[in-house]
């Protein structure tokens, strides 16, 4: 356990009383390592999504907390998440996106394994020419996998395996969008957005939960979808975020729309919600597209942040998709200078975490509890394993 811990009493307060999270929970890499565990590894995490492996035999190893991991999709179509190693010496597996014709080859002993993750073949393990033996049991040294589960192409995995079940976990957010359990289609290429962003992934998390900074951030956004068109979404341990009562369709220049996705209700004519799947997936549902950001932690101030746009229909008017895209990226980028601002102002002493407006940042406050609460449950158990 870290030998730096932070007092978070005062971070579970209530929001009229309470700070944020001490400086250290942005610049120490030792709290850091801790959230890492506590936060990221013990519950489910945001991967990937189905589209970056869509078809048969295709590999693409990822780097996620440091921990080399393989999403693969198998012949029979099934989307698997391994650890990207050699059962025999821990040797690094596939080391760029491609397709798997055959088998998963290790370079270094050429041990093989099947995209469903078995130990197919082990040349010369019991001498030249032997690919047998009796100390080697194959049915026991398959690819390590890892926990995953899939939510509209959404690829969650739960590296400790001990969280409960995915649709446990969030069932009451996944009851609120019951709505959009519904088949989703990834734009493509041109529906990915990508930002390397100087910041602590938590205060993505916290700057998308609420809607306070709209007026000044986003004034284009607010020109129509005004602050006081929003509202709070709010289940203290479960989710945190915010929704619009305004949600204007995107029109081409010969007032083309995207197609709605089916069976939604009344209110998703003119309403939004965009909500975190605690802790790294945010995800925004509207009647016609869905958008969902991954964030990639990858060091106490540094994050990749990648969004994808999903449609109603496997396909959409390339020129309608591709202004979307532009639409989302402007508005993800103008909260760049929020986000790495913040970071930078962590390295200030005299701040305490900072104070809440008890009107507008209810949502923010959540999330910084629900943080408080995981570190606090890590540490009381490291303290009675002591």
């Amino acid at each position: 356990m870290t030998d730096n811990l932070t007092d978070l009493s005062t971070v579970r307060r209530p929001i009229e009383q309470a700070n944020g999270l001490p400086n250290a929970h942005y610049t120490d890499p030792q709290i850091y390592d801790e959230e890492k565990h506590a936060l990221l590894i013990e519950g489910w995490a945001g991967l990937g999504t189905g589209a970056d492996v869509p078809e048969a035999g295709d590999a693409l190893p990822l780097d996620f907390l440091g921990i080399p991991l393989l999403m693969v999709r198998d012949r029979s179509g099934g989307l698997n998440v391994f650890q990207n190693i050699c059962r025999h010496r821990g040797m690094i597996l596939v080391t760029e996106p491609r397709k798997i014709e055959g088998a998963i080859r290790c370079p270094y002993h050429s041990w093989c394994y099947s995209t469903e993750g078995r130990l197919v073949s082990t040349p010369h393990v019991g001498g030249p020419g032997q690919n047998r033996h009796e100390a080697i049991d194959k049915e026991t040294l398959g690819l390590i996998k890892v926990r995953s589960h899939i939510w509209n192409d959404l690829v969650f995995v739960n590296i400790s395996g001990t969280a409960a079940p995915f649709e446990e976990a969030f069932s009451p957010l996944l009851e609120r969008w019951k709505e959009f359990d519904v088949p989703m289609y990834h734009g493509g290429a041109d529906s990915i957005i990508r930002f390397d962003l100087k910041t602590n992934w938590k205060l993505i998390v916290e700057n998308y939960c609420e809607s306070y900074h709209l007026p000044w951030v986003h004034p284009g956004l607010n020109s129509y979808s005004r602050l006081e068109d929003h509202y709070h979404i709010e289940l203290p341990g479960g989710f945190s975020g915010q929704g619009t009562h305004v949600y204007r369709q995107l029109k081409g220049e010969d007032g083309e729309v995207f197609p709605d996705f089916p069976g939604l209700s009344e209110k998703w004519q003119t309403a939004g919600e965009y909500v975190t799947f605690l802790p790294n997936v945010m995800v925004g549902v509207q009647r016609d597209h869905m958008f969902a950001i991954i964030l990639d932690p990858r060091g106490v101030d540094r994050t990749i942040e990648t969004a994808h746009l999903y449609y109603a229909q496997p396909e959409v008017s390339p020129a309608m998709r591709a202004k979307n895209a532009r639409l989302w990226a402007g508005v993800f980028e103008e909260d760049i200078m929020a986000v790495e601002g913040m970071q930078r102002g962590r390295s200030a002493p005299g701040f305490d975490g900072g104070r809440f407006s008890p009107a507008m940042d209810g949502p923010t406050h959540l999330f910084h509890d629900w943080v408080a609460e995981r570190v606090a449950e890590r540490r009381a158990a490291a303290r009675a394993a002591e």
